[in-house]
């Protein structure tokens, strides 16, 4: 038997960079092992809630849930998590003085947790919330990388953040090969959903699926009786201040045969800007949205990669409206699998959006396909394999 350990998990305060590695958290603790966990106190609940205990430090990454207070630009974003960083290394430094884990996991944003664990001589492994580097990428991406890199602000960007780097002591120091390229990373995330999944170098990439675990804590959600169908439509939480959308969802969704709709609009979205709302929509600021999947016969979602994972792990047809990052792929390769259909928040008109819902579970294709990829997701291995290979990393199990 493994003997308990301290382990240190180092992340941002974002939803979806937290969310994803909450059950491997849980099933850390479960197993014995002490977790320390680093991010901002307003996710002090619910890293606590794991059994882990929190390790503060004040982030200068925007708390709301408004896109907007966020910086325009990538490099302007870029440069924001390298200030929430270099906040957060010394609070990293004075916390373990004296304490020093066993184990670093880090989040891709979690840039001092790898530096840390560097320092103090520990193995450190990235869980990744989202898709991998594969083998070419630079090369594939090389317009996009190099127009970051040597647009405005980028070269200045660049240079910061290699003196970081060099000035902290670490082994790499180009802050692309530092941030894109870990020794070892756990991807919470299902492989169908990665972008050339078969140049993944094996030996430093493992796909674990989505983590699910026991969510009673976030409430439920009960079927209503008589219901022949059920459809959540969720933006997220992110994305929620979409007045026009959920009006367009209503009339799409609203008194549709055999259809009860489940309609979470977030809380920047005042329901009286709804409107009527039909007999067969309950509408809510926040469902439990696993909950509620493993009820539905569709999703509507904004294909953030949470959400898109859930949705194929409960067999989802979905139609995605993707708004921001990774979604606009997630979106396309729900399409690509025959699964999903992609309508831009532009074309999310009552219309397209009925006509989409309607194609999608009369395609007699689409089920087969998604127990396929159902079965495909349970092999992965999810929660268990991802502690029983976190614990394969601790000293003397290495």
């Amino acid at each position: 038997m493994t003997r308990p350990a301290h382990i240190a998990m180092v992340s941002i305060p974002a939803h979806g960079h937290v969310n994803p590695s909450l059950e491997v958290i849980r099933e850390l603790v479960a197993r014995g092992h002490r977790v320390s966990y680093c991010n901002d106190p307003s996710f002090a609940r619910t890293i606590e809630s794991t059994g882990a205990r929190l390790v503060p430090y004040d982030t200068v990454l925007p708390l709301g849930e408004d896109p907007g207070e966020w910086p325009e630009g990538p490099v302007a974003i870029q440069e924001l998590f390298l200030d929430d960083a270099v906040a957060m290394l010394p609070a990293l430094q004075r916390a373990f003085e004296g304490d020093r884990p066993d184990l670093v996991l880090y989040d891709i944003a979690g840039y001092a947790g790898r530096l840390v664990a560097e320092g103090w001589g520990v193995p450190a492994v990235q869980l990744s919330p989202t898709f991998v580097a594969w083998e070419g990428y630079e090369q594939d991406l090389a317009e996009m990388l190099d127009a970051v890199r040597t647009g405005p602000g980028g070269p200045e960007h660049h240079r910061r953040f290699a003196d970081w780097l060099a000035d902290n002591g670490a082994a790499v120091r180009d802050p692309q090969e530092f941030t894109g390229r870990p020794a070892r990373s756990l991807a919470l995330v299902p492989r169908v959903l990665q972008p050339n999944a078969d140049r993944v170098d094996p030996e430093r990439y493992t796909f674990l699926g989505p983590c699910f675990g026991d969510r009673s804590h976030q409430g439920d959600w009960t079927r209503p009786e008589g219901a022949e169908r059920v459809l959540l439509v969720s933006l997220g939480s992110a994305f929620t201040r979409q007045p026009a959308f959920y009006r367009a969802c209503l009339r799409a969704f609203g008194d549709l045969p055999g259809w009860h709709v489940v309609l979470q609009i977030g809380w920047h979205t005042d329901p009286a800007e709804l409107g009527p709302v039909p007999a067969n929509v309950e509408v809510h600021p926040w469902v439990p949205q696993l909950a509620v999947l493993e009820q539905a016969d569709a999703f509507v979602t904004h294909a953030g990669m949470g959400g898109t994972a859930e949705g194929l792990s409960c067999g989802l047809p979905m139609i995605a409206v993707p708004q921001a990052a990774d979604q606009f792929a997630n979106a396309d390769r729900l399409v690509e699998l025959g699964v999903g259909r992609r309508l831009d928040t532009e074309q999310a008109t009552a219309e397209e959006l009925r006509k989409a819902l309607l194609e999608l579970t009369a395609d007699p294709a689409v089920a087969p396909r998604l127990a396929a990829i159902r079965r495909e997701l349970r092999e992965e291995g999810g929660t268990t394999r991802a502690a029983d290979l976190i614990e394969a990393h601790l000293p003397g199990r290495c």
